[in-house]
């Protein structure tokens, strides 16, 4: 699973669209990773602003 600092996050929906698991959506409350995450970290590298990291376990 990722999180997302909203701070950083520019809405750009990117990540979205780069997921093999279409895990994730934009919301109106930003980036909402589901559980067909698999943790394949593309989203993380794709990110221009560096606004997605692995959660921590």
């Amino acid at each position: 699973m990722i999180r997302t600092d909203k701070s950083k996050c520019l809405r750009c929906a990117g990540c979205v669209g780069v997921c093999p698991k279409s895990a994730l959506t934009l919301t109106e409350h930003g980036i909402v990773c589901n559980e067909n995450c698999n943790d394949c970290g593309i989203c993380i590298n794709f990110c221009p602003v560096g606004a997605i990291k692995p959660k921590e376990r």
